[in-house]
C-alpha cells in the first residue's frame, strides 16, 4: 500500500477536516445560509490579501477566470494600453488574453527563471506614455520564479497606472500586502495555497481599479467584475456558485486567521529553503535566478531520464511532483510547498528523490540531501526558542 502525496504546484493536498466539512448536506445558494457564509468569506479574504479597503470577489472558475476578468474589465479597447511582463508560461497567458480581446498591449518577454524588475517597468513606461496598466505575475509557477511586486508597485503608483498582479502561487503562502504595496487588482485560485480543489477564483479590487472599470463596458459577460460587485452588495453571486467549495473555503480561511499569515509565510519559506539546500547537496542545480518559496524548480542531471524519475516517484513512493513546461520539459522537476504540506512531508519527498536518483545512476551519497534539509529545519526550530 502506498499513500499518494501531492507535491505538484496545484492542485495541492486538501486537509481531511476541510474535505469532511465540504461533505455536509448541500445548501441552496439563494438563502440566508449562503449569504451569511459569503459575507464571512469575503471578510476573511481581506485578511488573506492584506487589505482593508478593497473588495474581495469570489468567482466560480479557475485562476485564469479571475485573470481574464481583471484584464478585460480594466484594459478598455481604444482607451488603455497594458504592459504585460512575461517571464514564464503564465505570463504568456495574460498576453494571449489581451490579444484574444483585441486590447492594446506591449508584451515584454524575459528569460525564463528571471523576475521582472522595477527599473525595466520604469524605462518602458517612460518610453511609452500610453502605458497606463501593468500586468505582472508575482510567483511564476512554470519557472518557480518570484518578482519584486512591491518595487514595481512603487513605479505604477508614481505614474498613477494600474497594477494587476497574478498572485495565484503567492497569496496565502508568500508575503503579499495588497494595501501596503499599492496593488490595484490581485487574483488567485482555490487549488494552490488555498488548499482546496480547483473551481474557485478570487479577485481583490481597489477603489482606484473600480474607477477605471466604471469608465467603460466590459466585453465579457460571465467575467464582468461589475456584475460580481453588484451581487456582492447583497452578499450574493451573479451566477450559480460552487457553493460546496465556498463552504470549504470558509473552513480554510478561518484556519489561516488562527495560524496567522506570517507564520504560514515562514513555514513555506523554511520548506523551500530546505528543498533548495537538499538539491544543492545532491549536486543538483536550482533553475531560477530568483527562486520562489511556493514551488522549487530543480535541474535534472543529464544522465537521468526526467519522465521516468517522476513516474517512479509516483509508482514506487507515492510522491507526485511536476515536470517542466515547454522549453523546460524534461529538464526540471518542480516540488510544491503550498497548502497541506509540512516539514515531514518535505523530508519524505527528498528521501524518495535521493533513492530514485541513486537508482538511475546519479552519483549521490544517500542522506546528503536529507542532512542538508534537516539542518535548515533545525535552524528554524532553534530560532523559535
Amino acid at each position: 500500500m502506498k499513500k499518494t502525496r501531492l507535491f505538484t504546484p496545484g492542485p495541492v493536498m486538501v486537509p481531511e477536516d476541510v474535505m469532511l466539512h465540504m461533505a455536509l448536506p448541500m445548501e441552496h445558494h439563494r438563502t440566508k445560509f449562503y449569504r451569511d457564509m459569503l459575507a464571512d468569506v469575503s471578510d476573511h479574504l481581506k485578511y488573506m490579501f492584506q487589505t482593508n479597503h478593497a473588495d474581495c470577489l469570489t468567482l466560480t472558475g479557475s485562476g485564469t477566470c479571475a485573470g481574464e476578468a481583471s484584464i478585460v474589465s480594466t484594459v478598455h479597447k481604444g482607451k488603455n494600453k497594458a504592459l504585460n511582463l512575461s517571464c514564464g508560461k503564465f505570463g504568456e497567458r495574460w498576453a494571449k488574453i489581451c490579444k484574444a480581446f483585441g486590447l492594446d498591449h506591449t508584451d515584454h518577454t524575459l528569460d525564463w527563471g528571471t523576475g521582472a524588475s522595477a527599473d525595466t517597468v520604469k524605462k518602458m513606461m517612460d518610453d511609452d506614455a500610453a502605458i497606463d496598466t501593468v500586468i505582472c505575475v508575482h510567483s511564476e509557477t512554470s519557472t518557480a520564479t518570484v518578482t519584486d511586486i512591491e518595487a514595481i508597485a512603487k513605479v505604477t503608483q508614481e505614474r498613477d497606472a494600474l497594477l494587476i498582479v497574478d498572485c495565484i502561487t503567492s497569496c496565502g503562502c508568500l508575503p503579499f500586502r495588497f494595501d501596503e504595496w499599492g496593488i490595484d487588482i490581485a487574483f488567485t485560485g482555490s487549488q494552490k495555497a488555498m488548499m482546496l480543489p480547483p473551481g474557485l477564483a478570487f479577485a481583490c479590487v481597489s477603489p482606484k481599479a473600480w474607477r477605471r472599470i466604471d469608465e467603460a463596458d466590459s466585453p465579457a459577460f460571465y467575467n464582468d467584475l461589475k456584475a460580481h460587485r453588484k451581487s456582492l452588495r447583497s452578499w450574493d453571486n451573479p451566477y450559480t456558485p460552487a457553493n460546496t467549495l465556498v463552504l470549504g473555503l470558509q473552513k480554510v480561511l478561518h484556519g489561516f486567521k488562527e495560524r496567522g499569515l506570517e507564520n504560514i509565510w515562514k513555514e513555506t519559506h523554511t520548506m523551500a529553503e530546505a528543498t533548495r539546500a537538499a538539491a544543492r547537496a545532491m549536486g543538483l542545480g536550482i533553475f531560477s535566478k530568483s527562486p520562489a518559496d511556493s514551488v522549487t524548480a530543480i535541474m535534472v542531471p543529464e544522465n537521468v531520464d526526467e519522465p521516468t524519475l517522476r513516474k517512479r516517484l509516483r509508482s514506487e513512493h507515492g510522491m507526485q511532483i511536476a515536470g517542466g513546461q515547454d522549453a523546460l520539459k524534461g529538464r526540471v522537476i518542480r516540488i510544491g510547498h503550498m497548502g497541506y504540506v509540512d516539514a515531514s512531508d518535505t523530508l519524505a519527498v527528498i528521501a524518495a528523490l535521493e533513492l530514485e536518483l541513486k537508482f538511475q545512476g546519479h552519483e549521490i551519497e544517500l542522506g546528503s540531501g536529507l542532512k542538508a534539509a534537516q539542518e535548515v529545519f533545525l535552524a528554524a526550530l532553534s530560532a523559535t526558542k
